[in-house]
């Protein structure tokens, strides 16, 4: 490739401006693409998050690249997303050896192994539960024999009314079972009849395997009872088919437990080894690592036996620091620094935006935008910057550049964040009439536009 077309790719790329590598470089003709030039519709792929075409493109150049590290790199950075974790494994080892004490190979390695060993145990696990079922070996102990419920739950108001229903009839479990698709365990119907839902007062849950929540444990918020009329319940409205249909969640089972990360993370009955009429394993789904499932134990009743309190994990203060380093100081992803520049509304609107975050942080412990009055300013904040420099843009074209500005900032982000969010903010803000469209584009009314400059402002 001539040096013009280099530093043009180069700059792109630091502008993460990944489709118009792509399309450029697809206007040359296949025959005529050189190593160099595929190599880097490869890693724009990557960056794109096409990793099936990402890995077709660079086979294409798989004999020339065996002595090339970057190569290697790149083939293994696909296969990771597309958890192939033993390929990729061998990818980064590759590149390692070809050039030794490359610090992100060497980490990219580190985590290819582990994923690696964890998928072979899910695996084996998962075969061993499938003959299991084939042999018949199901437990026909009576459930939560020996255990007192006397100080299982929290009786908070609060925990009454989001997540506690009646007692459910035979009428209501046939029903809501057909609803799902799944025969719910013995061990779940059992605590259900005991309290249908609620908050219990040990949250935690010991792992194995680390998760964006903690390395040694996740969280719970409640356990949804069996009904349709409360949000947190199997069939409410924030129950299992929402946050499967809405949310993304693999439909393997059923949602039992939301998290207190607002939707990034569930617990789940998986039924993938013993079917919809067997006993389902309990896994936690981390959305924030592209749904990925850690193994938590082989039935409910093991889960609601292992609780245990959250004063044995108790890292909040030292979390809450850390987050607010981050705000007070992380880097702003590329994307938020070209939308901050041109700003002459608001004066130092970096630091206006460090202050809001720094808010959230003080209320919540942790960095987060969920659909409290903060999240929606700084929604509000991020969509005014976008537009301003970019007025000619789509619904389409802002949901899918949102998570460059914050979502997935690197130093100053969340590392992850639920789409959901942010179409209920941006249907909110429409009907509210803040948001207009005119000609399939989308902007803030002038008067919502002021008051958001103010907002940021006094902030």
């Amino acid at each position: 490739m001539d040096q013009v077309l280099i530093e043009q790719l180069n700059r792109w790329h630091e502008e993460d401006e990944q489709q118009r590598i792509v399309d450029l470089l697809l206007t040359v003709p296949e025959e005529e693409r050189e190593y160099e030039a595929v190599s880097r519709l490869g890693r724009a792929y990557n960056n794109l998050g096409l990793y099936d075409e990402a890995l077709n493109q660079l086979k294409k150049i798989a004999e020339a690249g065996q002595q090339d590290p970057i190569w290697h790199f790149r083939v293994g950075f696909a296969l990771y997303h597309l958890k192939r974790y033993e390929e990729a494994t061998e990818a980064f080892r590759t590149s390692d050896k070809l050039e030794t004490g490359n610090q992100n190979t060497e980490s990219w390695l580190k985590w290819s192994l582990q994923k690696a060993e964890k998928q072979q145990r899910q695996e084996l696990r998962m075969a061993a539960k499938r003959a299991a079922a084939v042999e018949g070996s199901a437990s026909e102990e009576v459930p939560f024999s020996n255990m007192s419920f006397e100080d299982f739950w929290d009786d908070s108001e609060y925990a009454k009314k989001a997540y506690q229903s009646a007692p459910p009839t035979d009428e209501l479990i046939a029903s809501i079972e057909e609803e799902l698709g799944y025969k719910l365990p013995a061990s779940y119907l059992a605590l259900m009849k005991q309290q249908n839902g609620g908050i219990p007062k040990n949250t935690c849950f010991p792992t194995e395997d680390p998760t964006s929540w903690a390395e040694n444990h996740i969280a719970i918020t409640g356990i949804l009872g069996i009904g349709r009329e409360k949000s947190y319940s199997l069939c409410g409205d924030l129950g299992s088919q929402f946050m499967i249909e809405d949310w993304g969640y693999p439909d393997i089972g059923v949602v039992i437990c939301d998290c207190p990360s607002a939707g990034h993370d569930v617990v789940m009955l998986d039924y993938r080894a013993c079917g919809r009429d067997g006993e389902p394993e309990v896994i936690h789904v981390d959305q924030e690592s592209d749904y990925e499932i850690t193994f938590l134990a082989e039935n409910f009743e093991a889960f609601i036996r292992g609780l245990v309190s959250e004063e044995e994990y108790d890292t909040s203060e030292e979390d809450k620091e850390v987050a607010l380093y981050k705000v007070a100081h992380g880097k702003f992803s590329s994307l938020l620094e070209e939308l901050c520049t041109p700003v002459s509304e608001v004066e130092q609107i970096d630091q206006k935006i460090r202050s809001i975050c720094t808010r959230i942080v003080e209320e919540k412990g942790f960095f987060s935008f969920h659909a409290d009055e903060l999240s929606y300013l700084m929604y509000d904040v991020q969509f005014w910057l976008y537009t301003k420099s970019y007025p000619d843009t789509t619904r389409e074209q802002y949901l899918a550049v949102y998570e460059k500005m914050i979502a997935f900032g690197g130093e100053f982000g969340q590392g992850g964040y639920a789409p959901g969010w942010i179409s209920e903010w941006l249907d909110r803000r429409k009907e509210e009439g803040r948001i207009v469209q005119e000609n399939g584009h989308i902007r803030f009314t002038d008067q919502f536009a002021s008051e958001v400059i103010q907002q940021l402002r006094e902030a």
